[in-house]
């Protein structure tokens, strides 16, 4: 258990908020009953389901924020599940006279907004030209509405000066463009960040306020632009359309991946269990996390869209692949890059990508599946791919149940590297 999970549970146990919930639908805590087990301030931002204490997702939970020192819990459908639409990326460009941002080193959440407006991304979204007005932390003033319970019917709640913080806002003739921004790839987010900000905004100005929430991830910028279809319904949020934009785009082609390929040499398999991590998107946004600072595998689960499994496998396949190690930061765990892996998240969008597929080639796996690819000039299929690794010698891979399971690794790797090509 993290120790946040250990936190939530004592104060479940000692003011018997399951109980309550199911008596009177949601349990009302505040900022100093918190406290006395820990900050309130670091047990109450979950931003995404995966952020959740377990008890938490055992049962259900949600918790928002209701005054500056008040938070309600129940069994709310607080988040909205986000899908990336496989669409195709629009190219913008800095000015010429920029040299203050560095679109090599986007690993901030204000970089990738100071690049977005500057690259000329937000008028876009707009259709108007825009000017930054608003952002940080403030009031979100008084205002109710309902929320839908997971049980099918809703709850009024009323909000009094809760704080919020808005990553970005601009301003144009017409609207109000108000961006909640992570440098990471997500399957859901909290409706809270933009809905609280929506709400203050609306009451304070006449203009159409346009909730939009940004992605930073694989150096693509993905905006969803949303709407609240009923300005007092929690869940009326609604998609209107998702915009993928890249900034000086150096385009990969399957004859740059296709020479990586043959330049590489194969190293011997390290003593590390053979990845268990999919979506190889979420291991280059890790990498960019570790790019700032070293951080506990605590502080990338509860800050970052990762389960506390999803941790463990991530930050093992980046070992794997010799970009990141491990260490320690009193008595946790933690992970930095490597030298090699800050040299290449230090590089330009090709050279970067080039040298990560080069790091996935050298093992003798991955290197044989994807020269299958080229000679057949078709996908491998599944079965190709176990039989290819039931002749490679893999560390800790003991059954052939596990060898299925790995498989999907390796084929999910392909298909990005694949991808890749524009």
């Amino acid at each position: 258990m993290r120790q946040i999970d250990r936190y939530w549970s004592t104060l479940f146990q000692r003011h018997e908020i399951l109980r309550n919930i199911e008596e009177d639908g949601f349990y009302t805590i505040t900022s100093t009953q918190i406290n006395q087990v820990h900050e309130a301030r670091l047990m109450t931002k979950f931003d995404n389901r995966a952020n959740l204490p377990a008890i938490f997702v055992q049962n259900q939970i949600s918790i928002l924020p209701i005054t500056r020192g008040t938070y309600c819990l129940g069994h709310f459908d607080a988040y909205h599940d986000v899908t990336y639409a496989d669409i195709r990326n629009i190219n913008f460009h800095l000015p010429d006279y920029i040299e203050s941002i560095d679109i090599n080193n986007l690993y901030s959440e204000s970089a990738c907004l100071h690049c977005a407006y500057v690259s000329g991304m937000i008028d876009d979204i707009a259709q108007e030209t825009t000017l930054p007005t608003v952002s940080g932390r403030m009031s979100a003033g008084r205002f109710g509405f309902n929320i839908r319970n997971i049980r099918g019917y809703e709850y009024p709640i009323t909000v009094e000066n809760s704080q919020l913080e808005i990553d970005g806002g601009y301003e144009s003739q017409n609207k109000l463009i108000i961006i909640e921004a992570k440098n990471f790839s997500i399957d859901d987010f909290l409706i809270r960040q933009l809905y609280y900000p929506y709400r203050l905004w609306h009451s304070k100005i006449p203009k159409e306020i346009v909730p939009v929430f940004m992605t930073y991830s694989n150096d693509v910028f993905s905006f969803f632009i949303y709407r609240f279809s009923t300005i007092n319904e929690y869940n009326s949020l609604e998609l209107v359309t998702q915009r993928n934009y890249v900034v000086e785009p150096e385009p990969i082609t399957l004859d740059d991946i296709n020479d990586v390929l043959q330049r590489v040499s194969i190293i011997p398999e390290p003593e590390i269990p053979f990845p268990q991590a999919d979506t190889i998107e979420r291991i280059v946004d890790l990498l960019g996390i570790l790019f700032e600072n070293e951080v506990t595998s605590d502080y990338i689960t509860n800050n970052y869209a990762f389960t506390y499994r999803q941790t463990a496998y991530y930050t093992t396949a980046a070992i794997y692949l010799g970009l990141v190690e491990r260490g320690r930061l009193g008595l946790q765990t933690s992970y930095s890059l490597t030298p090699v892996g800050r040299h290449i998240m230090g590089l330009r969008h090709k050279q970067k990508f080039l040298s990560l597929i080069h790091m996935i080639l050298r093992h003798e796996v991955f290197n044989r599946v994807l020269r299958r690819y080229f000679d057949t000039a078709s996908p491998v299929s599944r079965s190709d791919i176990v039989r290819i690794m039931n002749t490679c010698p893999l560390y800790h891979i003991n059954t052939q149940n596990t060898v299925q399971r790995r498989a999907q690794t390796v084929q999910r790797w392909i298909e990005w590297i694949l991808d890749l090509v524009d």
